[in-house]
């Protein structure tokens, strides 16, 4: 059923934050799309089928502070406040060694991973704060690299773990605001950056081993059932994962 409250999705032109967005324009929200790539973002709008009405598609970098910074004057101007934040938006590193991975690309994971998941959730928690009805909802994506790593992945995995820093940090200091904020740490989501689990991933004890993977529909169902907590109920932590992947027990 249509409604009046707004989330705004960032990443949204593929995989997850696809996913995520079409679960919610199907559940009548207002949707708007955030991402570097607008067309991706218009195919996205594209598959809402008859929701598209309910969505609007925003370039965005989130590791460009000014960037983020236009995106929510945009949404304060064209919907006056958010309601949801899913703080999707993420890169993978590149595969090395501590010693053997140049500092840009350290870098690179980290504005995007890191410094835009603050961006976009101190934009938010600003809005959310001053608008009225107060408060709404972040939801933060953070991997199930955010507990346990992946061989040769130091930049991906430090900034995941940060995330959960940023999660806690920020749930503490909504609780003033009616802002909950929590965060959906996911594994082996069948899409097309894991189709090569299906024919060997690198191991913790070195060897390559093909890894189960779950389809998108658990992740979307997932993530409604912490969208759809009243405000004075909170998801802190949620882990969904391939049943048969070696998540436990990793290493």
């Amino acid at each position: 059923m249509e409604h009046s409250k707004i989330a705004l999705v960032t990443g949204a032109g593929s995989g997850i934050g696809r996913g995520c967005t079409l679960a919610l324009l199907g559940a009548g929200w207002r949707v708007i799309l955030a991402g570097r790539n607008i067309h991706k973002l218009g195919a996205t709008i594209e598959a809402a089928g008859g929701a598209a009405g309910r969505a609007t598609a925003i370039a965005c970098d989130v590791s460009q502070e000014s960037a983020v910074a236009r995106l929510f004057e945009e949404v304060r101007g064209r919907f006056g406040r958010l309601d949801l934040l899913f703080n999707n938006a993420g890169t993978s590193s590149q595969s090395a060694l501590p010693d053997e991975l140049p500092g840009a690309a350290w870098r690179a994971t980290v504005d995007t991973n890191l410094h835009g998941a603050f961006y976009c959730l101190a934009a938010a928690f600003k809005l959310m704060r001053s608008q009225e009805p107060r408060g709404g909802r972040i939801i933060n994506n953070g991997s199930i690299s955010a507990h346990v790593p992946r061989p040769q992945s130091i930049a991906y995995a430090a900034t995941k773990h940060a995330i959960t820093g940023l999660t806690r940090a920020a749930a503490l200091d909504g609780r003033a605001f009616d802002i909950a904020v929590g965060q959906i740490d996911i594994g082996n989501v069948e899409s097309d950056m894991t189709a090569r689990m299906t024919g060997g991933v690198a191991q913790a004890d070195g060897t390559s081993k093909p890894e189960a993977r779950m389809d998108l529909s658990a992740v979307t169902s997932t993530f409604m059932a912490m969208v759809d907590l009243p405000l004075s109920a909170n998801v802190l932590f949620m882990t969904v994962m391939a049943t048969q992947m070696p998540y436990v027990g990793r290493g």
